[in-house]
């Protein structure tokens, strides 16, 4: 729902500054009636639906006629788009046929033909997509292909699948420039995701009414560990367990794992059974998702109540779950990998950890020094505050405007 005239740069302006505000709407002048046109695959779900949800009212405030379209596309196409996923976030066992190879160009096709994309800036999110730009024979606008994940070691076969359509785009946006491949001619650049501090998600719940919402779900007669994430293999759900059954041979705990279920990731579902199966109804794991009632709202809960979050991810593009609970002053334990580096200062905000039995370590030391986890909690919201809000990514985007528009 598109908030009243103003409101949203209002807010931002209590939070960070006039001045911030300022420096925001002078560079959108240049861009006020332009038409800025994002392209994904699915309106809920992950942080790319999450992230666009939110910028788009805040792009209209600055005048700015942006819009946000989804495609269609049959269930097997999304298959073959997680295999593309996994394959060029690392996978080297995943093989495409020409069938899936050309079923992705003729989604492509099918895509333009949804979309007609025909604005000043558009922006294409993601691989699934990736393509359509063939298509679009008479270009007006700039183009721009966004990837969210980490592609610095990817399956060659998918690589070279998206990257032959990278020349015809004005400009790629990598989370960071090491993503990028070598060999890439077209401008590269870094735009890191970021959280809106405002949402459902990320407002501010008073203690009893966060303890309240996580009580219908989980007792806290325990520290509480949480990892918020897609049920998927990259984030190491399995892992997380093996931690937590480390971790309670020491100290009674609990944890919660909680995922939405999106539904152009088929294989969420069927890893959701393997996770289950893995836990083996053991009454202090805790798995809940979008089907559970666990929502925004009570995503947000968990954040704030937890005693830590964890982020075991073996790939991760970026980790909008960290940015989520470094702003609410929990401390993070993330893997030492992609864009959780960019987030999290290893023993200064949290954790960055290589193995499960350093994890569990950093677990026992965070729950025995409460009052270093408080100030690690303080200097995570502060990091984010500074460098990963919605409006600093918003203003990296009329930067790149600005250069494409030179």
């Amino acid at each position: 729902m598109e908030k009243k005239n103003n409101l949203i740069l209002e807010a931002y302006q209590r939070l960070l500054g006039k001045q911030t505000i300022n420096s925001l709407r002078k560079k959108a002048i240049k861009f006020e009636q332009k038409t800025v046109l994002h392209i994904n695959s699915t309106k809920f779900g992950g942080g790319v639906a999450e992230i666009l949800n939110n910028m788009i009212p805040m792009m209209r405030e600055l005048k700015i006629d942006a819009e946000w379209k989804v495609f269609t596309a049959p269930k097997s196409f999304f298959e073959i788009s997680k295999k593309m996923h996994n394959a060029l976030q690392g996978n080297m066992s995943i093989n495409f046929s020409e069938d899936e190879i050309s079923a992705f160009l003729e989604q492509a096709k099918s895509t333009y033909e949804q979309i007609h994309p025909n604005s000043d800036f558009v922006i294409i999110h993601d691989p699934q997509p990736s393509p359509v730009i063939e298509f679009a024979h008479e270009r007006r606008g700039k183009w721009i292909w966004r990837c969210h994940i980490d592609t610095s070691d990817p399956n060659p076969q998918a690589w070279n699948l998206v990257s032959r359509y990278f020349p015809n785009y004005d400009a790629l946006i990598f989370t960071k420039v090491e993503y990028a491949k070598p060999g890439i001619n077209n401008l590269i650049y870094p735009i890191p995701p970021s959280i809106d501090p405002f949402s459902e998600k990320n407002k501010k719940l008073d203690k009893e009414t966060a303890n309240e919402i996580v009580k219908k779900f989980v007792p806290l007669d325990r520290p509480l560990i949480t990892q918020v994430s897609r049920f998927d293999p990259w984030k190491d759900p399995l892992g997380v367990i093996d931690v937590f059954r480390k971790v309670r041979e020491k100290i009674p705990v609990r944890l919660a794992l909680i995922g939405s279920l999106a539904h152009d990731d088929p294989e969420g579902i069927e890893f959701l059974e393997k996770v289950k199966n893995y836990a083996s109804n053991d009454p202090e794991i805790h798995i809940l998702t979008n089907l559970d009632g666990v929502a925004d709202l009570e995503v947000n809960a968990f954040q704030q109540v937890s005693d830590i979050i964890l982020q075991k991810s073996l790939r991760e593009g970026f980790g909008l779950t960290i940015a989520e609970a470094l702003w609410k002053n929990t401390p993070v334990i993330g893997g030492n990998v992609g864009g959780i580096k960019l987030q999290i200062e290893n023993g200064v905000n949290g954790f960055l950890v290589n193995s499960i039995d350093e994890t569990v370590d950093r677990i026992l030391y965070i729950l025995a020094n409460p009052k270093i986890a408080k100030e690690m909690g303080k200097k995570g919201r502060e990091k984010i505050k500074n460098e990963f809000l919605l409006i600093h990514h918003l203003e990296k985007y009329l930067d790149l405007f600005r250069i494409l528009s030179n």
